[in-house]
């Protein structure tokens, strides 16, 4: 079943082009990998999934981008719910500078979700166990978010997001900043994370989108060349840019 459905999507930064007639489907409880060189268009797509790039002057878009049926870019879609269902987890963690406990539990105040105090500690407690995190901090909580290492951050960043009880997680180069252990760390975690939630993600890291994606979509110069299952992208693909890009020929 498809959660995401972009129909005939462009987007536009004043007079230029950045996305072209985009069409894709992305099923819900996988993890879809989004692929190719810089400035390919693939973190813009990403980001027009949840609005953000509302907030870029000069950015306008035309079609459809639907979400469980309704179409985000609706005049009546409220953005506020819309990034509240869609979350977003950015490049290099950014933990906000407060509290572990503040940080995940900013999102239930300032939505309003939750002002119960043992209704925040349970979304608390279960958010970071849900990042393979309460464990380690419990007794940590009331310290400071920046003393906790990259890896932690970007765990706490996600678990920040899951508090808010998301259907959709965006995440858009998640482990660029991290060593190849802590990598490894959060692919694990992503792929815990599919069973509950749709995962799609911007990677540079064509190993990592062959590890963990079930479906990759390539693209090049705001186009979307080819969308298909992970396994025929790496292997098999139908058009000759995506073989010329995963076998390393340009990019």
């Amino acid at each position: 079943m498809s959660k995401i459905s972009v129909k005939n999507f462009n987007l536009y930064y004043t007079n230029f082009h950045a996305l072209k007639n985009i069409n894709i489907n992305i099923k819900e409880k996988r993890i879809t990998a989004m692929i190719g060189p810089s400035g390919c268009g693939k973190s813009t797509l990403l980001r027009s999934i949840n609005r953000i790039n509302d907030t870029i002057e000069g950015a306008h878009t035309s079609g459809e981008i639907n979400i469980s049926g309704k179409n985000i870019y609706d005049t009546e879609m409220d953005v506020d719910v819309l990034r509240r269902n869609v979350g977003m987890v950015f490049q290099r963690p950014n933990p906000f500078p407060i509290s572990i406990y503040e940080n995940v539990a900013f999102g239930l105040k300032v939505n309003r979700i939750a002002s119960n105090k043992s209704v925040i500690d349970e979304t608390v407690e279960k958010s970071l166990k849900a990042v393979l995190l309460w464990d380690d901090i419990k007794d940590k909580l009331r310290k400071s978010a920046l003393d906790l290492t990259l890896e932690r951050q970007q765990r706490l960043c996600i678990a920040r997001v899951i508090a808010v009880a998301p259907y959709i997680i965006l995440l858009d180069e998640p482990c660029s900043s991290l060593d190849p252990v802590a990598t490894r760390r959060i692919e694990e975690l992503m792929i815990q994370l599919k069973d509950e939630y749709t995962i799609v993600m911007v990677t540079h890291n064509m190993q990592q989108a062959a590890r963990i994606s079930y479906d990759t979509a390539f693209m090049l110069l705001g186009e979307l060349i080819e969308f298909e299952k992970t396994e025929k992208i790496f292997t098999n693909p139908s058009r000759k840019e995506t073989e010329d890009y995963v076998t390393g020929r340009f990019g």
